[in-house]
């Protein structure tokens, strides 16, 4: 393999694995708030032990989402230099208000949150939290604001001069039409996500008791009850967002890049209407495809809101594109193909919807299971287990599958119509250099995924633990000599 083809593999596995802890940030992050405002408002106890337990499990993971996100900026100097030098005053723009607004406001704030148990006042300590939210869902806006640019691309011009993209209008890329679709989208599957981990954590609890015959105190089987039911109708609600927003998503992704939406759904020749194929057997040149289960009239539907409307073909739009960008400054080759690798887009739709319909089978469970008429042996059987090891992993799953679909669906564009990305590898890294960094980083991400998994799974099978509400210390206050103890 050649420097592009290996700088496109670091790039695809560093931002994958990053994008496994970003939805579970997110959504922990305001479901920790959640559970900290009703203690605020109530002081129930139960409140009080769930935020201290999802509090853990959520900095562990902030934690390790956040040297991930370091490590990932880093390859736009070292294997993308080119793309830097070219798009890089407007790409750059958004990532620098995400590294010097968001990422303070959440780093400031998480460690208020950690160290002011007691500290305090109860609702300042709270907002503190409600602060991180807000500065996840920030982050998530400013980078989804410079990835969208490069899908549909807005508010530049091309200096004659140097050939280097220029800002012209910095509103145009901050509400991109890309943009205000695909926000909403990625943030209601990231509550979709910290849902369903919440569910099948609190659930894990009542099916292992169930099994080894164990019988909780009224209290916690209250409290993990309680907390499935929430994680549950938080999944249940968020995927409703996830599908309306994703349906939005597919009309917009059909009007500025039909490319993308005809090789989601191995479509060679235009339609009217469009089927949408469940299942389709096609060569792995990506060449052509038999569909064998067909909805009719669907695609059409997804990608114009019209059950009759014509979906344009691969091979038509092609075409199209040859004689577009044809003799461009940066695709001056008449022999370009500008279709993605269709078995993949193909595959990545379908996981990435299969996925999160399977998170919402297991909400509609979970809900079932944690009915006031339940009984306990209904958590006994093995299969509970395995089933809640997966819950949580469904929408992880199917926002990776998602990320690979748009990135892998805008090939061989690295800037929609703007730039292949070929040019946008850096010219002098050679391929033993980035073969050496993919394998230095993929091990160093392996490593750092096992004390992950280690530490998640150690604090959630310790479960809510008994701890004294820290009110006195808020009450007496603290000496300004009394060094700071971390919580946890």
């Amino acid at each position: 393999m050649d420097a592009l083809e290996l700088a496109r593999w670091q790039f695809g596995i560093t931002t994958v694995y990053h994008f496994l802890f970003v939805p579970i940030t997110i959504g922990m992050s305001a479901i920790v708030a959640g559970f900290h405002t009703a203690w605020v408002r109530t002081h129930n106890p139960q409140m009080y032990k769930l935020t201290r337990f999802f509090g853990k499990l959520f900095v562990i993971n902030f934690a390790l989402g956040l040297v991930t996100g370091i490590v990932q900026e880093f390859q736009f100097g070292m294997n993308w230099s080119d793309y830097s030098r070219m798009v890089g005053d407007i790409f750059g723009a958004p990532l620098a208000l995400e590294a010097l607004l968001t990422f303070f406001l959440e780093s400031v704030f998480i460690g208020l949150w950690i160290f002011g148990w007691g500290r305090i006042p109860e609702k300042l300590h709270a907002t503190t939290m409600w602060l991180v939210h807000i500065g996840t869902v920030m982050s998530a806006f400013f980078i989804l604001a410079a990835n969208s640019w490069m899908q549909h691309p807005v508010g530049y011009r091309i200096n004659p001069d140097n050939g280097r993209a220029e800002l012209t209008d910095f509103m145009a890329v901050m509400t991109n039409k890309v943009q205000m679709v695909a926000f909403p989208h990625v943030i209601t599957a990231a509550y979709m996500t910290g849902g369903a981990v919440v569910m099948a954590v609190c659930l894990w609890h009542l099916h292992r008791a169930a099994k080894n015959g164990v019988t909780l105190e009224p209290h916690y089987r209250e409290l993990y009850r309680r907390a499935t039911r929430v994680g549950a109708i938080i999944t249940l609600v968020a995927s409703v967002g996830v599908i309306v927003t994703g349906d939005l998503q597919g009309k917009v992704m059909t009007d500025v890049q039909p490319m993308k939406m005809a090789a989601a759904e191995a479509l060679y020749y235009n339609a009217r209407p469009a089927p949408f194929s469940v299942l389709s057997v096609g060569n792995l040149e990506g060449t052509e495809a038999a569909h064998l289960i067909e909805i009719p009239g669907l695609l059409s539907y997804l990608g114009k809101g019209d059950f009759d409307a014509e979906i344009e073909g691969v091979y038509d739009i092609q075409k199209d594109y040859l004689s577009t960008y044809t003799d461009t400054a940066l695709t001056n080759d008449t022999r370009t193909n500008y279709t993605p690798y269709i078995p993949v887009a193909y595959w990545t739709f379908r996981f990435m919807m299969g996925f999160g319909f399977a998170a919402m089978a297991c909400a509609v469970l979970a809900l079932w299971a944690t009915r006031k008429s339940a009984k306990e042996k209904e958590l006994r059987p093995a299969w509970w287990h395995w089933l809640l090891i997966a819950t949580p992993l469904f929408p992880v799953i199917a926002n990776s599958w998602g990320w690979i679909f748009t990135e892998m669906g805008r090939q061989p564009w690295v800037v929609m119509g703007v730039m292949l990305t070929e040019f946008g590898v850096s010219p002098r890294t050679s391929a033993a250099e980035v073969l050496t960094s993919m394998i230095v980083f993929t091990l160093l991400y392996g490593a750092l995924a096992v004390v992950e998994v280690k530490l998640f799974v150690k604090y959630v099978k310790l479960g809510a633990e008994d701890i004294g509400e820290p009110t006195e210390a808020v009450t007496k206050g603290v000496g300004e000599d009394e060094p700071l103890v971390y919580t946890y």
